[in-house]
């Protein structure tokens, strides 16, 4: 019973650090009092847990870092929540590789308790890390995530600027040629805009919206309230 909350980010101009889709995180935890954060994705994981403390604390939830347990895997098993924060996708990987804490993650959410998470985080929940935006700064053993949901997503989805001078790709076209090499569909989603998934339901929320892309078909816009069900 999957209960899950992938964010595509934490910031949203003009607003403050998850303030954008701070209804939705409460509404996400509700019955919880504390939610364990895990900061793998920065270098700074003092730094990082004390922002997202103080912030939980605003919306009257407390707060464990993940890296200060003793015992992660337990952590995991007694956790009420879980927030998997955002940054590095390939550095999260890695160390939660190395610390063997994929598959308690996998059963944590088998049990249906409740996950969220940001940039990094959500590309998490994917079946792969392939369609991150982020530099393979370390070499985790597999870009295997943890396969929460049967399709990946784009954090940060940024449209083509048409009176842009750059020459580089696209996001558009990046994802394009990994549809070349892979089957699965791509849910790239704005910053503003988040999924959330409850068993076999998945609803887009926010206020910016998503592309989908998918092979061998136009890539086709979603707009708050949209349901997806059908990627799941």
């Amino acid at each position: 019973m999957r209960n899950l909350l992938l964010v595509s980010s934490s910031r949203l101009h003009g607003h403050g650090f998850l303030e954008h889709c701070e209804d939705a995180i409460q509404s996400h935890f509700e019955g919880v009092n504390k939610v364990l954060f895990v900061p793998f994705a920065l270098a700074d994981r003092d730094g990082y847990a004390e922002l997202v403390k103080n912030r939980f604390g605003e919306l009257g939830l407390e707060m464990d870092s993940l890296h200060q347990s003793a015992d992660p895997v337990a952590a995991i098993q007694n956790a009420e929540g879980i927030f998997v924060g955002g940054g590095n996708s390939f550095r999260l990987l890695k160390t939660l590789y190395d610390l063997q804490l994929m598959k308690p993650l996998r059963k944590y959410v088998g049990e249906g308790k409740p996950y969220m998470g940001s940039s990094a985080g959500t590309n998490m929940a994917c079946p792969t890390i392939r369609t991150t935006n982020d530099m393979p700064i370390v070499q985790p053993p597999s870009l295997d995530a943890l396969d929460l949901i049967p399709f990946q997503i784009n954090p940060h989805f940024l449209d083509a600027d048409p009176d842009s001078t750059h020459k580089g790709e696209t996001r558009e076209q990046r994802l394009a040629e990994y549809l070349e090499e892979n089957d699965r569909p791509v849910a790239g989603i704005r910053e503003g805009s988040w999924l959330r998934i409850t068993g076999n339901h998945c609803k887009l929320e926010g206020s910016t919206g998503m592309m989908l892309f998918s092979k061998g078909k136009a890539p086709t816009p979603f707009t708050s309230g949209a349901d997806l069900d059908f990627l799941l």
